[in-house]
């Protein structure tokens, strides 16, 4: 039986990690795991979600200790496009792991990009160091071979979650979050597509991660009701379930993010894939999604 430590974007309120976690958590203790700790920013909530020990953002050095081995993934940890700081973050996490004797598994994850060079030598040295990686698409399996690095592509998690049979509502959804490059320009253009082909249905407009994506939502709607749109809700403060249950039922999706747009290829809703980072234009461009870019 084996000790684990997970090191992913977790306790944030962010649906697409949190869904990664939960079926991480699922996993492990399906194979026996004779303790899970997850390193989050709401330790008391995620102990309460998926009924595991769980430790502060900056407290891992005595669970890292006292484990067998670090798991860091899902998603994308290991890149510096979002913030130089979050890479630093957890590249301290794998060398701590790893300075302690433990063995590191990258799982499931999107590499890069990786734009800064003392970023890129200290990914290297990581991976090269990890007893075993896994990556979620085949670019990253490309940059790890570039680098002399052998990795298992796997599916994202996320698909490994049981999606139920929904009734399809006449119902368009949106799902939107704040990001340097969504400009007025963009979400009037947005507005105006969705104005003039679905005026007379409902529009639910998705905030996945309320700290990030509600304000922008909110606006959007303000958009939307000013180019004579009625019908519109805004749906936040929802449940890893309410969020499958209701991207399943709509009629057609307009998503910015990776798991959004997962969710609405397993419940086989026309989805369209807003691109404002790499892995999404990935993902599009592997299920021939129509992708509207930035």
């Amino acid at each position: 039986m084996t000790k684990y430590v997970v090191s992913g974007y977790i306790g944030f309120g962010n649906f697409g990690d949190e869904a990664i976690a939960s079926v991480l958590t699922k996993k492990l203790k399906a194979e026996g795991a004779e303790s899970i700790t997850l390193i989050s920013s709401n330790p008391e909530k995620t102990s309460e979600l998926y009924d595991v020990k769980s430790c502060g953002m900056f407290d891992f050095i005595k669970p890292i200790f006292e484990c067998d081995t670090l798991i860091s993934g899902g998603g994308s940890l290991l890149q510096d496009v979002t913030s130089i700081k979050s890479l630093i973050y957890y590249l301290g996490v794998i060398y701590t792991a790893m300075g302690l004797g433990k063995k590191v598994e990258i799982f499931a994850q999107g590499i890069g990009p990786i734009n800064s060079k003392i970023g890129r030598f200290f990914t290297k040295f990581a991976l090269k160091n990890a007893s075993k990686i896994s990556v979620r698409d085949k670019k990253s399996q490309e940059l790890l071979q570039s680098w002399g690095i052998n990795s298992e592509l796997v599916k994202d998690p996320i698909f490994d979650i049981e999606i139920p049979q929904a009734e399809k509502k006449e119902a368009i959804g949106i799902q939107l979050r704040a990001f340097k490059g969504v400009s007025e320009e963009f979400l009037n253009i947005l507005a105006d597509e969705i104005a003039y082909s679905f005026k007379d249905k409902k529009i639910e407009i998705f905030s996945l991660q309320d700290s990030i994506d509600l304000n922008i939502c909110k606006h959007f709607e303000t958009i939307l009701q000013q180019k004579g749109v009625e019908n519109i809700e805004i749906l936040s403060n929802l449940s890893i379930n309410d969020v499958i249950q209701k991207i399943s039922e709509l009629k057609k999706l307009y998503a910015m993010r990776f798991h959004a747009n997962v969710i609405g290829i397993k419940a086989g809703v026309d989805t369209v894939a807003i691109n404002y980072d790499p892995k999404v234009e990935k993902l599009a461009n592997e299920y021939n999604l129509r992708i509207i870019e930035l």
